[in-house]
């Protein structure tokens, strides 16, 4: 039997629909209005992409929301000195700064200037730091969307083997993490990171009962590499060729078609982690705004 959908275009929708609720809550009841800024620097054709799609989902929850557009030449002072700026700011809740950023700016000392109770990113430090000993902050995005999706689909975490293809601090490292907590309602799995120097891959893909890949290689993970009944969570997203019409065409991690055919359930490309994404930012965003306005929070 083939798998099971596991649609974050869906439970996107779902989710989203009841963050604009909230907004209008928060409006309502508090005169609160959630404020996100999105910083871009350069013209950089896949960031320009996910920073409208940013723009206009805030704007479609009720957001206040700020886009500033900065040239490729920029100064990293300068970069710095917007930041600080939008720290200060009082209807700003959340900053972003899409990366990556150009060479001749520290992405690092860009992150740590943000304001940890406006990283709505969560990649500052505090907020990893936090986030490894279990505290309320804000998780980073990809993997709070994956915990979500999992709960959402009725996956049974507790005491599963999981096995995470990538050890990137975006996504990898940080979704072993919290799968290993005794954290509720989604973990306490036990986690095995696989990455590129893993010897036999396979080996390890085959013993799990959830399959989280994210190697950023196309159809890395075939059918002969999982086991019947696995749950598949593919972060991958491969550009691998265009339509006649000039479409992009677009792939996973995974081969879709044929470990379907064995998993109990997977997430497709496009369709799957992607929507989560941006749908788990403006949760934290509305999060840093309870914080900012003293309501109870989930970051603090």
């Amino acid at each position: 039997m083939a798998a099971k959908i596991i649609s974050g275009k869906e439970i996107s929708q779902e989710i989203r629909q009841e963050l604009r609720q909230e907004v209008q809550e928060l409006q309502e009841k508090h005169g609160v209005v959630p404020g996100l800024v999105t910083i871009l620097v350069g013209e950089n054709p896949a960031s320009v992409s996910y920073v409208t799609a940013k723009q206009r989902t805030a704007k479609d929850l009720g957001f206040y929301s700020v886009q500033e557009n900065l040239p490729e030449e920029v100064s990293e002072d300068e970069l710095l000195q917007m930041i600080e700026k939008y720290n200060k700011d009082e209807k700003i809740h959340g900053i972003l700064v899409q990366l990556p950023l150009p060479k001749h700016i520290n992405e690092r000392k860009v992150i740590h200037a943000i304001d940890p109770r406006k990283d709505v990113d969560g990649f500052h430090p505090v907020n990893v730091g936090k986030m490894v000993i279990g505290e309320p902050c804000f998780l980073p995005c990809t993997p709070h969307g994956i915990l979500v999706m999992l709960h959402r689909a009725g996956v049974e975490v507790d005491g599963a083997e999981v096995v995470v293809v990538g050890r990137s601090n975006i996504v990898g490292k940080p979704i072993a993490n919290l799968l290993l907590q005794k954290r509720k309602p989604v973990g306490n799995a036990t986690v095995t990171v696989c990455h590129t120097g893993t010897r036999d891959l396979a080996a390890h893909t085959r013993r799990a009962d959830i399959l989280i890949v994210a190697a950023g290689r196309p159809k890395v993970i075939t059918a002969d590499m999982v086991k019947e009944g696995v749950v598949v969570i593919d972060v991958g997203v491969n550009r691998i060729g265009t339509t006649p019409e000039g479409k992009a065409i677009l792939c996973g991690d995974v081969d879709f078609e044929a470990v379907k055919e064995k998993a109990s359930a997977i997430t497709p490309v496009p369709g799957g982690v992607g929507p989560m994404t941006i749908t788990m930012l403006m949760k934290n965003t509305v999060e840093a705004a309870k914080l900012w306005a003293g309501l109870p929070s989930e970051v603090g």
